[in-house]
C-alpha cells in the first residue's frame, strides 16, 4: 500500500511538471530578447535587428567589441523559449 502511494505521488508530480510546461510564442521570445538586450549596460546602445521563428533567434547588428557580441548571444540563449541563436552581429571599431 505504501509503495503504491509513493509510486502514485511520484507519477502525479512528474506529470504535473510535464504538462505545466507551455511553449513560449515567438512574439514573447522576441519581446523578452529585445527587453533583455536593451537592459544590459554593455549592449544596450547597439541597434539590433531580431527575428524569431519557431524559437530560433536570428540577431543582426554592429557592436564595438567581440565580447559584446558574445554577451548578446549569451543573453539571448538564456531567454526562456529560445532553442538556438543565429548570431550575425558584426564587430566594428568606432570610426571604422
Amino acid at each position: 500500500m505504501r509503495l503504491g502511494m509513493i509510486l502514485f505521488l511520484t507519477l502525479f508530480v512528474l506529470s504535473t511538471v510535464v504538462f505545466a510546461q507551455k511553449a513560449v510564442s515567438d512574439d514573447t521570445i522576441y519581446n523578452d530578447v529585445i527587453r533583455r538586450l536593451a537592459g544590459d549596460p554593455d549592449v544596450k546602445g547597439a541597434s539590433f535587428q531580431v527575428d524569431v521563428k519557431d524559437g530560433v533567434v536570428t540577431v543582426k547588428g554592429v557592436v564595438e567589441k567581440a565580447k559584446f557580441k558574445e554577451k548578446a548571444e549569451h543573453i539571448i540563449r538564456r531567454t526562456k523559449g529560445v532553442k538556438s541563436v543565429n548570431n550575425q552581429i558584426e564587430v566594428k571599431l568606432v570610426g571604422s
